[in-house]
């Protein structure tokens, strides 16, 4: 994602500097970057990494700071310090309520929203309880941590056992590791329908900036998509701009959805943050105007959306989807794969091509350390779990 924004802002005519706590990252070998800038990392050091970011925004002389992961928590714990800067970024208040899985499905509840049942779990006995009792009246759930990311430690229903289609059996679910009252999980009625995700531009809860995508190809069952092509669906839209208005949101922010087969919109999560939906976007269709200078376009009261017909992909993991290429078959991800563009390679950039192999090895030797996944690894540095 910062290295497709920084592309466009430089497609733009704008100076961009990253700041990265990650020694090996896409953007500090771009020529669409000026500069980039090696910080503490903001798990593990908060204090130091909102020190260090803010002499930079200073130095630089920075007009504009876009948080585009979880270090946007870190940020927006520090908002004063950014001094003659503009920060997309939400007060931590918010963001949290919008990061917990559990708190923003209440929050749009509240708001008039049709949700999916959702529980929140804070012991390991709870969630056996929970899951016995759902096996006992056939009903499928689905478990999350309440603060989690790209669907790590999601425990799905299974379809193996002889209950219900798409209900688990009773010893078809690991248990969840980590469950307490300091690091709750959820339970959320399990939704069957298609995948929606969104990523929008919101200023002064106004969408200034709006893109949708089906999950289609996705990183292992339930994790992130890796084909991304715009899907021009009004209720979703609709459901965005209705969130917008009643929560006065500013910022960048994505929700993920399952539409059932009724058209019933469920909001499943929310990512107070960027999202892939910004690789959705050409130079012409006008992201960069929304993130800069939205009130602009408030005026004029128009919508920035994906106008190009730009279909892109994550080449690696899209390739890797070829082996269980899942409904459709071979023939639709072959064409899937060959109408798209991989968002990392460019003719006239091609050093991040080569960067993001070294990416996954350090992260590959991270994972093996630390005894967690690749995909855990690679934002290990920046997440935030409501600390």
């Amino acid at each position: 994602m910062a290295l497709e924004l920084s592309r466009l802002l430089r497609s733009a005519g704008h100076l961009v500097f990253a700041a990265e706590s990650a020694e090996y990252h896409l953007c500090r070998v771009s020529s669409a970057v000026e500069g980039s800038f090696r910080v503490p990392p903001p798990r593990h050091n908060p204090e130091a990494y909102i020190e260090r970011l803010a002499g930079l925004v200073e130095e630089l002389r920075i007009d504009v700071l876009i948080p585009l992961c979880e270090e946007i928590f870190y940020i927006s714990s520090g908002l004063e310090r950014f001094r003659g800067c503009r920060v997309l970024s939400a007060p931590r208040e918010t963001l949290a309520r919008l990061h917990h899985k559990g708190e923003f499905i209440a929050w749009v509840c509240e708001l008039g929203f049709i949700v999916p049942k959702t529980l929140q779990l804070s012991s390991l006995a709870e969630w056996r309880s929970h899951k016995e009792e759902a096996e006992r009246i056939g009903e499928a759930w689905v478990y999350k941590p309440a603060f989690s990311r790209f669907a790590s430690k999601v425990i799905l229903p299974g379809n193996t056992a002889s209950g219900p289609e798409g209900m688990a059996g009773p010893r078809s679910l690991p248990a969840p590791g980590g469950i307490s009252s300091a690091a709750p999980w959820v339970a959320q009625q399990y939704i069957k329908g298609e995948a929606i995700c969104t990523y929008s531009v919101v200023h002064q809860g106004a969408v200034a900036a709006h893109a949708a995508y089906m999950s289609v190809y996705r990183n292992g069952r339930a994790g992130a998509s890796v084909y991304f092509e715009h899907l021009e669906h009004p209720g979703v839209f609709g459901w965005v701009q209705r969130f917008a208005r009643a929560t006065g949101f500013s910022g960048q922010i994505g929700f993920d959805f399952i539409e059932a087969a009724d058209g019933t919109l469920y909001p499943i999560e929310c990512n107070p943050r960027a999202t892939s939906g910004i690789h959705l976007f050409a130079p012409e269709d006008g992201l960069v105007q929304a993130l800069l200078s939205p009130g602009q376009l408030m005026q004029s009261g128009s919508v920035r959306t994906p106008r190009s017909g730009k279909k892109s992909m994550l080449a690696l993991p899209m390739l890797a989807c070829g082996l269980r290429p899942g409904p459709g078959g071979l023939r639709k991800w072959s064409k899937a794969f060959r109408g798209a563009e991989d968002v990392i390679f460019r003719k006239n950039d091609r050093q991040p091509f080569r960067e993001q192999l070294r990416v996954v090895y350090y992260a590959y030797r991270l994972a093996r350390r630390k005894r967690i996944t690749v995909t855990e690894a690679l934002t290990e540095d920046i997440e935030w779990n409501g600390e």
